[in-house]
């Protein structure tokens, strides 16, 4: 399924983008760790007086976010929403993938970092040391498929099952008229043309969910745990998001995964996925949401961490879904930029905010985890 990507937000930048905006909103709650977070730079100045309880609730200064490039086409269409109603806030947020995001905010470089993975123990311990009081915490935020998309003229559709993908991501299917593809594309005239796989070179929340996805319905091909850094040798690399689609885009025969936002972005042809469903699944919203509905929250306390179940047969279930996180300090959050933490995410979680990003290829959350991340919005201290 291919959608129509609003002009408006053209985010395919290669490497970090910095999405920096003036922003207001009256009916927002407020959180926000700026950038005076331990080792942070001081917040800038409001850059307008808005006054009253508009300004009360928008808070005011420089909120800093940094991670994930999969959520980036959302969080610039976040902040252009945001910013009509909070100019009183200066949002930054950095594409530089969830591994880098997450060191910032154990460095205690950003209030929050955009992350396609929950955090593992051992991070959350590091977190600690600049949550006085408190510790970082993973909030759900949007949800959205991981396309693979492909460059192989002549053939629009094309069907891969996991263990087919496993080994194409190994090395060990290599041409596109292999017999394994030609089985599962009877009626497609595959080219004898060498298969050229692109993986994220930067630690990557896409690659811990496409890494968990093909170790879990197929370990015997595909051994390695999920992981944020890429595992299997061989293929090419590039950086981010932006940078694989940027590759696939100009290499005959090539294939790669990144999220649907970016494969809508681009117009690229994408796989559907055997799943063992009664017919094979294609990335889409609808098929996507199918399958965060049927994930349970598995954190502990007042984290929200989800676990999607990668080898599902449901009809109509995508099973290379990802759902991306906000990592923020429960407790120790600065005191200066929680109004404007709290109003952002509140602002990102509504049902405004998680509709305005729809048309991107973003699949909102279900309305009862909405619920329980507003929640948690509103304790933050």
């Amino acid at each position: 399924m291919k959608l129509q990507r609003n002009g408006r937000t053209k985010a395919l930048a290669i490497g970090a983008v910095a999405v920096v905006s003036s922003l207001t909103l009256a009916a927002c709650g407020s959180n926000n760790n700026s950038s005076t977070n331990a080792g942070g730079s001081t917040p800038a100045a409001s850059s307008s007086s808005t006054g009253g309880s508009a300004a009360s609730a928008c808070g005011s200064g420089q909120l800093l976010g940094a991670g994930s490039t999969a959520q980036q086409n959302a969080v610039t269409q976040w902040v252009k929403d945001f910013q009509t109603k909070c100019p009183s806030v200066t949002v930054n947020y950095q594409g530089t993938g969830s591994g880098a995001g997450l060191t910032s905010f154990e460095a205690g470089k950003v209030a929050f970092a955009g992350s396609d993975a929950a955090m593992k123990p051992a991070d959350v311990t590091k977190t600690k040391a600049v949550c006085p009081g408190g510790q970082g915490i993973d909030l759900p935020m949007i949800g959205g498929p991981i396309a693979i998309a492909y460059n192989l003229p002549g053939v629009n559709s094309l069907v891969l099952d996991a263990p087919t993908l496993a080994k194409i991501f190994t090395g060990k299917i290599t041409n596109w008229n292999d017999t394994a593809i030609k089985t599962l594309n009877p009626s497609a005239a595959l080219p004898n043309l060498p298969i050229q796989t692109f993986h994220r070179v930067d630690s990557s929340g896409t690659t811990n969910n496409f890494t968990a996805y093909l170790n879990a319905t197929d370990p015997t091909d595909f051994p390695y745990k999920a992981t944020k850094v890429w595992p299997a040798k061989g293929g090419q690399s590039a950086n981010g998001s932006a940078g694989l689609a940027a590759q696939v885009k100009a290499v005959k025969g090539s294939i790669s995964y990144f999220e649907m936002s970016y494969a809508t972005e681009g117009n690229f042809s994408t796989v559907q996925i055997a799943t063992g469903a009664p017919a094979p699944v294609a990335v889409s919203a609808a098929n996507a949401t199918t399958t965060i509905a049927d994930a349970p929250v598995v954190g502990t306390g007042d984290d929200l961490s989800l676990k999607i179940n990668y080898a599902t047969k449901a009809p109509n279930a995508y099973p290379i879904t990802l759902v991306t996180y906000e990592i923020v300090c429960d407790k120790g959050n600065n005191a200066s930029s929680l109004p404007a933490l709290k109003a952002f995410l509140n602002y990102t979680i509504s049902t405004a905010g998680q509709q305005s990003v729809t048309s991107l290829g973003y699949v909102p959350l279900p309305a009862a985890l909405q619920t329980k991340v507003q929640a948690e919005i509103s304790n933050l201290g």
